[in-house]
């Protein structure tokens, strides 16, 4: 027997996606500009590299937090809002059904249509609070640990992207011909994350790509002139 199951393919981890672009995105920026604006004033690799591993390790704690604050500002917006409906269904039951009856008129049903539906919907009054969070706040219930991973997220995306343009600085004593290989690594690295998280959140890929680039390298660019004329 032929199997006519329709299989429908979503992308469902937009949030730690998000996470992934906020971290990788500064990680990758903010370290490559600040080598970039000390290789110009500093004779020494190692002055360059404290330097940076102390701005990861503090923007990593940095973003984490905020991160963190983000999701649980979030979280508890959602609860102040269902407990704000929960009492609204249970002292003004006739508001929330004219409140649902002029919800389904937006998508084409007559008040005769929707009478029946919103009648059902005390009997049920968990499924009432539910439908009025989604469709009248627009408001989807938030993961209870979203806080805590997304913080982690964003921590460990950002000492990933910081580590990269740090690379050559390990390898080659020199700061200036550090600098050369860090911004073709960097760029090189920028342009392919710009164009994955354009793929994966369905933007146009090669636009994305070259702006991402071009942000990292208008950054650095400043940084360096920057610190140039301040010696």
């Amino acid at each position: 027997m032929k199997n006519n199951t329709h299989l429908e393919h979503h992308f469902t981890a937009n949030a730690v996606v998000r996470d992934i672009i906020i971290g990788m995105s500064d990680g990758l920026t903010v370290p490559f500009a600040l080598a970039a604006g000390l290789s110009s004033v500093v004779a020494h690799n190692s002055i360059i590299m404290a330097a940076v591993f102390a701005e990861i390790a503090a923007g990593s704690i940095s973003m984490g937090l905020g991160g963190y604050l983000a999701a649980k500002n979030e979280f508890d917006h959602y609860y102040s809002e269902k407990q704000r409906e929960i009492d609204e269904v249970k002292n003004m039951p006739e508001k929330e059904k004219a409140e649902v009856v002029e919800i389904f008129e937006t998508y084409g049903l007559t008040k005769e249509e929707a009478w029946p539906i919103v009648n059902a919907f005390e009997k049920n009054p968990d499924g009432w609070v539910d439908f009025m969070m989604r469709n009248e706040l627009n408001l989807e219930e938030p993961d209870k640990n979203r806080a805590s991973k997304s913080s982690l997220t964003i921590a460990l995306s950002y000492i990933i992207g910081g580590i990269i343009p740090l690379g050559p600085y390990i390898i080659i004593s020199e700061p200036n011909r550090a600098l050369i290989f860090s911004s073709i690594l960097t760029l090189f690295t920028l342009l392919i994350f710009g164009y994955t998280k354009a793929k994966i959140i369905g933007l146009k890929p090669l636009k994305s790509a070259f702006r991402t680039a071009g942000i990292g390298g208008l950054a650095a660019a400043t940084a360096y002139f920057i610190a140039h004329l301040v010696s």
